[in-house]
């Protein structure tokens, strides 16, 4: 799979753009704050509906619209395809797949597979648990429409219970309708924390031969799934702590507790991992994650590189573009001279400024 063709309207700092895109390798270069990552946004957010940065749909929309308009053209299976996404101030976003209406944003789910690596995610291993369960989340939500429902679902319902918690202060009588939503969120938690658990499974069976590889062979990775509750206590831990929920007005049992442990030699690279021990883990995840989708779906997933190689040294910058092979790559940089010095094969470039997009011919890239 592919992208061909990519337009915006009023996205971003775009006003209009069309991009056409090689099958392999297409850069965008340029000084930072000029449009580079809001390119890739676009593309996240046409594969998953959601901004990689946690932005809501207003906040996409060019200053001054109202509403901004996504567009890509794609080959999958040697077929064409189109997703179309508005997205409006006030409204829920509309999406059409082959110019049919799209009912809910999870059926386009899957359409494309996106791996996005920025340099953020470096230091997924050294920060706080939620920047680890929405990496899992993030990709499970991907591959796995059964997972985004349950997902959904229990996030709706803690939502739910947590406003439950707040009036129990001035109606104390309402704790009998306790039971209705423990039983809801015992049931859908206990299946994220099923799927967890095998996407973990089968997560470790890639990165370990990735990892060794990196490290020169020195080290061996585990990634070790650290659920808050089991699904086997799950009912008596969420009851024996509803005194401490209704006081803190907030539910302190389930999955949206969860951590995800590194170990490297059996050591938690996260408190005693070196910087480079901590970017290689991350560095070997993404790799890995590229391959679990590849397994997965049968298919090759779009990686989008964001501004991340100058954050590596050489080795990991030659490991990671050595990797690559046969995936449509979208990078963003800077410069090119980590390209041109590693010999890296250039299919497209563009240099951005200032919300203005130039394709750029081969005797200027030379003359880089």
């Amino acid at each position: 799979m592919y992208i061909k063709t990519l337009e915006l309207e009023n996205f971003r700092n775009y006003e209009s753009l069309s991009l056409n895109f090689d099958r392999g390798t297409t850069i965008f270069y340029g000084n930072n704050a000029q449009g580079k990552t809001n390119i890739l946004e676009a593309i996240f957010y046409l594969a998953t509906t959601k901004s990689h940065k946690g932005s809501k749909d207003k906040d996409v929309i060019r200053f001054g619209c109202e509403e901004a308009h996504l567009r890509a053209f794609l080959n999958k299976e040697d077929t064409e395809q189109r997703i179309d996404m508005h997205l409006r101030s006030n409204k829920a976003k509309g999406i059409a797949l082959n110019l049919e209406k799209v009912k809910k944003a999870a059926d386009i789910l899957g359409i494309i597979n996106v791996v996005l690596f920025s340099p953020e995610d470096l230091d997924i291993i050294k920060d706080g648990p939620s920047y680890r369960r929405h990496f899992v989340d993030m990709e499970l939500c991907q591959l796995d429409h059964f997972y985004l429902y349950n997902l959904t679902s229990y996030n709706k319902i803690i939502n739910q219970r947590n406003s439950l918690l707040k009036d129990l202060y001035f109606h104390p009588t309402l704790k009998e309708t306790m039971n209705i939503w423990d039983n809801q969120l015992i049931s859908f938690g206990s299946k994220i924390i099923e799927r967890r658990t095998t996407f973990v499974d089968q997560l470790n069976e890639i990165i370990q031969g990735i990892h060794q590889k990196l490290s020169g062979g020195a080290e061996e990775i585990k990634i070790i799934y650290q659920p808050d509750t089991t699904i086997e206590d799950y009912e008596s831990r969420l009851k024996s702590a509803i005194d401490r929920d209704t006081k803190a007005k907030m539910t302190s049992v389930g999955p949206h507790r969860d951590d995800f442990i590194f170990q490297i030699n059996g050591m938690d690279v996260r408190k005693y991992g070196s910087q480079g021990q901590q970017r290689t883990a991350a560095l070997s995840l993404k790799l890995a994650e590229i391959e679990l989708v590849k397994k997965i779906t049968n298919d090759i997933p779009i990686l989008l590189l964001d501004d991340v190689l100058s954050e590596l040294d050489s080795t990991r910058q030659n490991y990671l573009l050595d990797s690559i092979g046969d995936i449509q790559t979208i990078i963003t940089c800077t410069g090119l001279d980590e390209f041109i010095n590693n010999r890296f094969t250039i299919n497209k470039v563009y240099k951005v400024t200032s919300g203005t997009v130039e394709e750029m011919s081969e005797e200027s890239i030379a003359a880089k």
